[in-house]
C-alpha cells in the first residue's frame, strides 16, 4: 500500500507541473497530460485544505465551548 503524499509534496508537484505548462516547450501531447495532472493535483490540494479547515473549525468550536 502506498502512502499518501503530504500536502507540501502535493503542492511542490503542482508547482513543478505548472512550471512545465508555463514553459510551453514540450510537445502538445505532454502539455495536455501535464494540464490534466495539474487539475488532479489541484483538486487533491483543495480537498486537503477543506479537510484541514473542517478540522480547524471543529477544534476552534471545542475550544470556545
Amino acid at each position: 500500500m502506498s502512502e499518501t503524499p503530504g500536502l507540501d509534496d502535493l503542492l511542490a508537484e503542482l508547482e513543478k507541473t505548472i512550471g512545465k505548462l508555463a514553459d510551453g516547450t514540450a510537445p502538445l501531447e505532454e502539455l495536455v497530460a501535464a494540464h490534466e495532472r495539474a487539475l488532479r493535483l489541484l483538486a487533491d490540494a483543495q480537498a486537503r485544505f477543506a479537510e484541514m479547515k473542517a478540522r480547524a473549525d471543529q477544534t476552534a468550536k471545542l475550544l470556545t465551548s
